[in-house]
């Protein structure tokens, strides 16, 4: 099988399926539907979908649906349609975190019975504060050693609804001492009185993402978790809920990191490309000004260049931003063999041939230029009474203009030489 374009996750594969660590490969694009996926998201995309078809396995596609503010079927569909559009099918591999609520919830109470969470009733701010800083180490709440019969009382009343939002949290038991701020007891479940676009009223408890993210992916079966370095300090995490959680996946997923896609001059953020649709400075999602794949879609660029474009910056572990030129180079070269051309004139000017009679003559003109192979032509017509462009004629005619112009003859494109 062939491995063209290799790269560090590739390498990493190979040596994997060489040694039978990995029998076949599962990877996953897990987007959270609070949002149509932009220019950024392709990278994902591509690799994740492309790594699958390359060794002949499997790419699911994934809703992280564990936030019911924000989230929609809407967005749902729309990321469905920009997979399809960029060329990848996940077939009968469609999952939601939502689905796996209830499994999710019963391994949080095993994680309180063995001691390894509890559930905390200290404000967002005081959670902050005894957290620590970057050089001082955390310290505990008054919770934090609460029995654990007690934690598990609280935390299936959380479930009940019995508690407001905000009330308490349930967290995991780590290490407040650690580097990685993200060990430091992170969050695992709050309260939310929202209704979820697909669960309804049943559950007012969600799981925060880096709980739910790890423990769906061991639940699916996934190999190989690819993911932006923005995740980087998040490995540690992940790998510490896929150890202590006895989720039954061998082997055990493991995370990757990738550099993102950037674009300068481009916004790629979802909440603030969701600000331009909502306050109305733009006419939604696929507008053909928003870097969207739907809006670049409107825009007439093809998916052969998205995926083009996701080759051409490759897979590094460093974070780069790519000039949108390069964007703007491949969409024409990329057209220019696709898309057949046609004269238009926008701002016309009439143009009479007082020589010639009534009658019309038709012209073959070509379809492609000249640096294309292909010789489709289309039907132009010439007459006595035609239109040119005005900026293509000049009465007094400055330095330098040889287009139209009193007394100047010029070949008209495609058709005959005129005065």
């Amino acid at each position: 099988m062939s491995r063209d374009g290799s790269n560090f996750i590739k390498s990493r594969i190979d040596s994997e399926l060489e040694a039978g660590v990995v029998q076949q490969v599962v990877t996953r694009f897990p987007p959270e539907p609070n949002g149509w996926p932009h220019i950024g998201h392709a990278k994902s995309i591509c690799l994740n979908f492309g790594l699958a078809r390359t060794y002949g396995g499997v790419c699911h596609l994934r809703f992280d649906d564990t936030n019911p503010e924000g989230e929609s079927e809407e967005f749902a569909r729309a990321i469905q349609e920009d997979v399809k559009w960029l060329g990848f099918d996940w077939n009968d591999k469609l999952f939601y975190a939502s689905d796996y609520y209830e499994q999710l919830y019963r391994w949080a109470e095993s994680l309180i019975e063995k001691g390894l969470a509890y559930v905390d009733e200290s404000s967002e701010e005081v959670i902050r504060a005894h957290r620590g800083t970057v050089t001082e180490a955390g310290t505990p709440t008054p919770f934090r050693d609460r029995p654990k019969s007690e934690s598990l009382d609280r935390f299936r009343r959380m479930r009940a609804g019995e508690f407001d939002e905000g009330a308490m949290v349930l967290r995991a038991r780590i290490d407040l001492a650690s580097p990685n701020m993200k060990m430091r007891d992170p969050l695992m479940y709050r309260i939310k009185r929202h209704t979820h676009y697909r669960t309804g009223d049943a559950w007012v408890i969600y799981p925060f993402y880096d709980y739910a993210h790890c423990l769906s992916d061991a639940l699916e079966g996934i190999t190989h978790s690819i993911c932006t370095l923005e995740f980087e300090n998040n490995r540690e995490l992940y790998d510490w809920y896929v150890e202590h959680v006895d989720t039954g996946a061998s082997p055990a997923p493991k995370q990757i990191e990738f550099a993102r896609l950037s674009l300068t001059h481009t916004v790629t953020s979802k909440r603030k490309l969701k600000r331009l649709v909502t306050d109305g400075h733009v006419e939604g999602w696929d507008d053909p000004r928003m870097p969207t794949l739907a809006g670049l879609r409107r825009r007439g660029v093809r998916p052969e260049a998205i995926r083009e474009l996701c080759d051409r910056v490759g897979v590094a572990r460093a974070n780069s931003t790519v000039d949108p030129a390069l964007l703007d180079q491949i969409v024409r070269e990329d057209l220019n063999t696709e898309a057949p051309r046609v004269m238009a004139v926008l701002d016309p000017l009439p143009l009479v041939v007082t020589s010639w009679g009534d009658g019309v003559d038709w012209i073959e003109a070509p379809l492609w230029p000249s640096d294309i192979e292909g010789d489709a032509t289309r039907p132009v017509p010439f007459a006595r009474d035609l239109v040119i462009e005005r900026d293509d004629f000049q009465v007094e005619p400055e330095k330098g203009f040889k287009r139209f112009a009193p007394g100047r003859t010029v070949r008209l494109l495609n058709g005959f030489v005129v005065t």
